[in-house]
């Protein structure tokens, strides 16, 4: 586990110091943790970002080893609406991971503006929450979920969304519902409905890897100096 800084501890993966130009930032699922997603890094074959995959604050209180950016009610389904907004520890893993993401161009020597930031599930939907306040590159959400209205972002950025057509864990209903909450908005939406489960197959780790490369070769955004 490394210290990324004082707000969240977070296992990195990438080129030698010096050497990445973008970053890329990976949230976690419900029950996961960093090691978890760190795991897909090798796959994704992304030679010049460093890749930051950090640890939710809260223990999993059933998985052990498992962290959480918040709990759910008691037999929680989707299906029904709830005030997540309200809940103390998604207050807390919000702004503790705010700070954190603004802190982490000091440690990557990496601006936001070229910085990448996706999640899984309940992580997901923690950069759904956040990622609209931040002057970020783009944004991928893989099976996830807004916890309420949608946020106009402050810059614009491409944003991806990929979910399971028989996914059994977050209906797809609530990404078709996040999908056009965001379009409403001012944050336009690439959507991928796959043929799979509450997962990250193969073939979504080849698109996540093909979005981070494709918007760092967009013309203008690879810098002359790459700690520039």
């Amino acid at each position: 586990m490394l210290p990324t800084n004082s707000f969240l501890q977070a296992l990195t993966y990438g080129p030698p110091d010096g050497t990445a130009d973008w970053c890329l930032v990976a949230l976690h699922g419900w029950g996961a943790n960093a090691a978890d997603l760190v795991g897909l890094a090798p796959y994704l074959k992304l030679s010049h970002l460093a890749m930051v995959f950090p640890d939710a604050p809260w223990p999993h209180p059933q998985a052990p080893g498992g962290r959480m950016w918040y709990g759910f009610p008691a037999g929680y389904d989707f299906r029904r609406p709830h005030d997540f907004a309200r809940q103390s520890d998604l207050q807390s893993s919000r702004d503790r991971l705010k700070s954190w993401l603004v802190a982490l161009p000091q440690t990557t020597q990496i601006p936001l503006e070229r910085t990448i930031l996706a999640g899984f599930s309940q992580g997901g939907a923690m950069a759904l929450d956040l990622g609209a306040q931040l002057p970020l590159a783009g944004q991928i959400i893989l099976s996830g979920y807004l916890h309420g209205p949608a946020q106009t972002p402050v810059s614009p950025r491409p944003l991806v969304m990929v979910h399971g057509s028989l996914d059994p864990v977050v209906p797809i209903a609530r990404a078709y519902q996040a999908k056009e909450a965001l379009a409403a908005c001012g944050q336009p939406v690439t959507w991928h409905e796959l043929p799979m489960g509450h997962e990250i197959p193969l073939q979504v780790i080849e698109l996540i890897g093909g979005f981070c490369e494709d918007l760092r070769q967009e013309p203008g955004n690879t810098p002359t100096n790459p700690l520039g």
